[in-house]
């Protein structure tokens, strides 16, 4: 933390104080709970400096904590300073656990426009006869901040029908069957994937992710409302959206919701502010609780999602096995660093075909790094690639037929023991959530176990979950499917479709990090004998698995006999784009391990 997040604290201090407040929370992401928000809602990474992805933070006159999980335990430390702030672990403690142990007697402040419903009741129930939680109409942080970016404006743009699969108008209409099939008036939308899921359009307001800041009201006659900056919008636009939806002004979307006096609304309590919430209580309409209509039918790819997917890992699997190939020949020289080494990666990805972005920045990370399972190198932590180093990179790209995400963990030089039997562990973990045949109507919790139990017959464990859901084109972190140790509120049963990450690791603090990830698609199996209906997975990442990190010796046949068929299918599918030097490399690299 720089002196310039000392003095923006002490800014905001004084800030509540003025206005009567005893302390504010705030948590990451924006007014549509997105989790990589654009640069004018990253408040908590002004005032703190910390980059990660998720966080929350409490401030008080004489103390103020940083909420965060395993994911960024080590990285907090290294960008919020400790004499200011106290680094909270998360699931161990949370916002309202602090503030009950904090601030008795207190008024804390808080911007609805950032947390959800559900968020605020799971804060209130902890804090109930202790703290008082207010409401804000102005964000203090917007207040102090004078440089602060504007919203974005980028152009929005058709994701057409040959690579959505399925009309805007007709997802609509399934949406307008829906809302009728529970007898509501309207439904609200906030997440921004929903929307541009369900109105087959993207832009380039977040720069790893292709979103398009808006709202959205869906009716039940099949017309809709779409809030948006009408500068984003051109006629190509407008034609794909038809009559049925109406363009309205971005800063009108409060406005309209005080405008449904008797309607029946619903809207996602996991999803959704509660100054929406608020909004439509002022204008007498009566709400009710729903899951998002577009999280599903977007989780559950249709087959054009699952053939453009499985392509776009076939070319993105080429241009990361081209990276290894080339970080093979210089690592070993020791020339490189993290920051060097991502750079050359995400040109490999740039080169490809359909390309638009990153999918997210590139955890690229030696060493004790590594160990951070969310890490990302800045120039004041740039670590050098040495030689007998084990290097880790998780990396992906946005397409416009698909979204890709995968890590890989790479020797250079020869690998201790130690490095190998953990390796192997995470690699068995993965082999084994592959392979897994399991009923319908299981959720992804209840087999994130199935990733763990080789490395805890090791004596270790993974420390965070151990996948999630990708959208097509859309968000790489996805719900409402996903592998982790414990339910979270919207879980929903894994079906036949969905795609999702398998990502067991192991981290040993300040020495080395061990992640394999892969997406699979959730495809139907048959059992003999059963007329179950049953599921499983298929991989649909190509890139090869470093064969020099395996110990052999701790595989059984099945788990050969899986990594052999796994690399047979990388080689023959990624070999044509190699040129000869590199196909020599992957042929060596995919070879039968017995």
């Amino acid at each position: 933390m720089t002196s310039q997040h000392n003095h923006r604290l002490a800014a905001l201090r004084a800030q509540l104080d003025l206005i009567g407040l005893d302390g504010l929370i705030i948590a990451t992401g924006d007014e549509h709970i997105t989790e990589f928000p654009a640069p004018y809602s990253r408040r908590l990474s002004w005032l703190t400096g910390f980059t990660g992805s998720t966080a929350s933070i409490a401030v008080l006159a004489d103390k103020a904590a940083i909420f965060v999980d395993a994911r960024y335990t080590g990285s907090v430390r290294t960008q919020v300073d400790g004499a200011d702030w106290s680094y909270q672990d998360v699931p161990q403690t949370s916002v309202g656990a602090w503030l009950a142990d904090h601030a008795p007697g207190r008024r804390i402040g808080y911007d609805p426009r950032l947390y959800t419903r559900s968020a605020l009741a799971a804060i209130g129930e902890k804090v109930m006869g202790t703290a008082e939680l207010v409401p804000l109409s102005v964000n203090p942080i917007d207040t102090l901040w004078s440089d602060q970016p504007a919203r974005p404006t980028s152009p929005a743009f058709v994701q057409p029908i040959e690579l959505a699969g399925k009309s805007s108008a007709d997802k609509r209409r399934d949406v307008s069957e829906w809302l009728a099939s529970i007898e509501a008036d309207a439904c609200v939308l906030v997440a921004l994937d929903s929307i541009a899921w369900l109105f087959n359009i993207r832009a380039s307001d977040v720069d790893i992710v292709p979103l398009n800041y808006s709202f959205a009201i869906c009716h039940r006659d099949g017309t809709a409302d779409l809030f948006v900056d009408p500068r984003k919008i051109d006629e190509t636009v407008r034609q794909h959206l038809g009559n049925s939806v109406r363009l309205q002004p971005y800063d009108d979307f409060y406005t309209a919701l005080e405008a449904m006096p008797g309607k029946l609304v619903s809207v996602d309590p996991n999803l959704t502010p509660m100054a929406i919430y608020t909004a439509l209580e002022k204008g007498d309409a009566i709400i009710r609780a729903d899951r998002d209509p577009a999280v599903l039918p977007k989780a559950v790819k249709n087959p054009v999602e699952i053939e453009g997917m499985k392509q776009v890992h076939i070319r993105d699997g080429a241009a990361l096995t081209r990276f290894l190939h080339w970080f093979s020949i210089e690592a070993p020289k020791g020339k490189l660093t993290e920051s060097s080494a991502a750079a050359r990666l995400n040109e490999y990805r740039r080169q490809t075909y359909r390309y638009h972005s990153l999918s997210f920045e590139p955890i690229s990370a030696a060493d004790g790094n590594a160990a951070i399972p969310h890490y990302w190198p800045t120039p004041e932590t740039d670590a050098p690639i040495c030689p007998d180093s084990i290097y880790l990179v998780d990396s992906g790209g946005q397409y416009l037929d698909g979204t890709t995400d995968v890590t890989r963990t790479v020797a250079v030089g020869q690998p201790r023991a130690e490095v190998r039997d953990r390796f192997t562990r995470v690699l068995q973990g993965y082999i084994a959530l592959q392979t897994i045949i399991f009923p319908t109507g299981t959720v992804g919790s209840r087999l994130d176990v199935i990733a763990r139990i080789a490395l805890w017959a090791g004596g270790v464990d993974c420390s965070h979950g151990i996948g999630h859901g990708v959208g097509h084109f859309l968000n790489v972190h996805e719900g409402p499917a996903y592998f982790g140790p414990f339910a979270r509120p919207g879980e929903a049963a894994i079906e036949a479709g969905m795609i999702l990450s398998n990502e067991p690791g192991f981290y040993k603090a300040g020495d080395y990090g061990i992640r394999i990830e892969n997406l699979m698609v959730a495809v139907e199996r048959s059992v003999e004998g059963s007329d179950n209906r049953m599921l499983g997975f298929e991989a649909i990442t190509m890139a090869p698995i470093d064969r020099n990190l395996i110990n052999v010796d701790m595989l059984s046949d099945a788990e050969i006999d899986w990594l052999d068929g796994y690399h047979a299918r990388v080689f023959k599918l990624l070999s044509p784009l190699m040129s000869a030097e590199e196909q020599a490399w992957l042929e060596r690299e995919t070879s039968s391990v017995r």
